[in-house]
């Protein structure tokens, strides 16, 4: 009985642990001194634990020095790429805002183009073009220019290319001007009739064909050089002054009196020719007052 008791007695004694209470942790982390918030901190693991009993304290602190400042500096790669990602996104939307307005003055450019070329067809459909410096017109795939005698008409070709691959057709109301294997780049009646005889075609620099056509009827501005291309105004051709100081006395006359006549039309007044009608018909009106002149017409 004796024995059971005293097993009892020690069975019912509190363990010394166990009557020990834990002490609180108490400390404020300064930041100006955190050294001495760790000493603090130490000396309360010291106390209520076996830590630094154990003979890898050093390298058990030390690895919990490294997985910290391991983390901390991950948070702060993560911070500076998202800083990084932010600047460049802000770069992107600011560099898109600037490229816009640009985007938006080409798109304004071109309808601008756009504009004008229906305007210049718009103008082809409502009457003849001005004329070039040449007295011709410049078209997509030639140009011509005139005088009161011949016809000029430039063709470019490919850089390069041979007499040999050319076709060239001339005859007295047609003409036909191409490359070999392709299809003509001109090939239409001529607006009037040509010297055939006085007409010619050259290569110049291999990249561009001439023809030279003597008109027939020197005497007259053509108002295109295929028929069915778009027509000049020929009251705004105008001869240069050195060739009418080469043409002969009675040609230059005949020049001079058309450009007169083209001016006084497009002023909507009399030409060379009404104005001579009207003075003959006065005079002779003068010399017959018995006579009815109330119904003439000049014709």
């Amino acid at each position: 009985m004796a024995i059971i008791s005293d097993y009892e007695e020690q069975d019912n004694k509190p363990s010394s642990a166990a009557s020990t209470p834990t002490k609180p942790f108490k400390a404020v982390l300064d930041p100006a001194n955190p050294l001495g918030f760790l000493e603090t901190a130490f000396e309360f693991v010291g106390r209520e634990s076996d830590l630094f009993k154990s003979d890898s304290l050093i390298n058990d602190v030390n690895a919990v020095v490294r997985m910290v400042k391991d983390k901390l500096e991950a948070e702060e790669r993560k911070k500076k790429q998202n800083a990084e990602t932010s600047n460049t996104k802000a770069a992107a939307e600011k560099k898109v805002k600037e490229e816009v307005p640009a985007v938006a003055t080409k798109k304004e450019a071109k309808e601008e183009k756009v504009k004008e070329v229906k305007e210049e067809n718009e103008d082809d459909k409502k009457g003849p073009r001005a004329p070039n410096k040449g007295n011709g017109l410049d078209l997509e795939n030639y140009s011509w220019n005139q005088s009161l005698q011949e016809v000029n008409v430039n063709i470019p070709v490919p850089p390069g290319t041979k007499s040999r691959f050319i076709v060239c057709d001339i005859s007295k109301n047609r003409l036909k001007v191409g490359l070999k294997g392709q299809p003509p780049i001109i090939d239409g009646e001529l607006y009037r009739p040509v010297k055939v005889d006085d007409c010619f075609w050259s290569l110049e620099d291999q990249k561009s064909i001439s023809v030279l056509l003597t008109k027939k009827d020197q005497m007259d501005w053509w108002k295109c050089c295929v028929k069915g291309e778009p027509e000049i105004d020929t009251q705004k051709a105008e001869p240069e002054s050195s060739k009418l100081a080469d043409l002969d006395p009675e040609t230059r006359s005949t020049v001079e009196k058309m450009m007169f006549d083209q001016r006084q039309k497009s002023m909507g007044l009399p030409t060379s020719d009404e104005t001579q009608k009207q003075e003959i018909l006065k005079k002779f009106m003068a010399e017959h007052p018995e006579m009815d002149f109330s119904n003439a017409k000049i014709s």
